[in-house]
């Protein structure tokens, strides 16, 4: 079932823009996929960068790497200074649905796992980051997804009830979260599967 008075809540990254920092690295490693791998799980590893996402200073983070592996200080060091060389650009199937539940008059928020100083740069970089009425940005609040408190701010701030929630996520483990708090929770794999998705809830004109 459809929730009474829908609102959609996207998460970013993953959903609406290309983050993923192998666009980097790609470049740095030469061919090497192998050990841009295992740079990526053990170095600058999912781990460490939520940390960043839940409000970690970076000159900290990245000294600490550097103190442990100085004989990649290069690499590590280009996770902050080419950071905007991970973002691959919006993506354009997830955006247009975006546009038109926009033009359609349903409210819309967003709930990100993100750093706070680099989601700056986002904001310059993407206008459609302005057509939410609210974004909760993990590295401001200190806290990331999937723990319930992130979610419950995004509610309490905009005066938000779960139940009237669709939640919109590429990480399975926050999907999940949101539905144990009572949201509709919609796991992204694609823009045609989320269109198809949003058909279904009658949010999209046409369906």
């Amino acid at each position: 079932m459809a929730p009474r008075r829908p609102v959609v809540v996207f998460d970013l990254g993953g959903v609406l823009i290309d983050w993923n920092p192998r666009h980097l690295y790609r470049k740095l490693f030469a061919g090497d996929e192998a050990g841009m791998e295992r740079f990526l799980a053990q170095v600058c590893s999912p781990a460490w960068n939520l940390t960043l996402d839940a409000g970690r200073d970076w000159a900290e983070a990245i000294a600490e790497l550097v103190a442990q592996h100085p004989e990649q200080a290069a690499l590590i060091t280009a996770y902050h200074q080419r950071w905007p060389e991970m973002l691959g650009g919006p993506i354009a199937g997830s955006v247009a649905i975006l546009d038109e539940l926009r033009q359609s008059g349903t409210p819309l928020y967003a709930l990100t796992n993100w750093s706070d100083e680099t989601f700056a740069i986002a904001l310059r970089l993407y206008d459609f980051l302005g057509w939410f009425e609210g974004i909760v940005v993990s590295g401001r609040e200190r806290l990331v997804k999937p723990d319930p408190r992130l979610f419950r701010i995004l509610l309490d701030r905009h005066g938000l009830a779960a139940g009237d929630v669709v939640y919109i996520d590429d990480n399975p483990a926050n999907a999940e979260a949101a539905g144990r708090l009572g949201m509709h929770p919609i796991h992204f794999t694609t823009a045609p599967a989320l269109r198809a998705n949003l058909g279904e809830l009658g949010l999209l004109a046409g369906h």
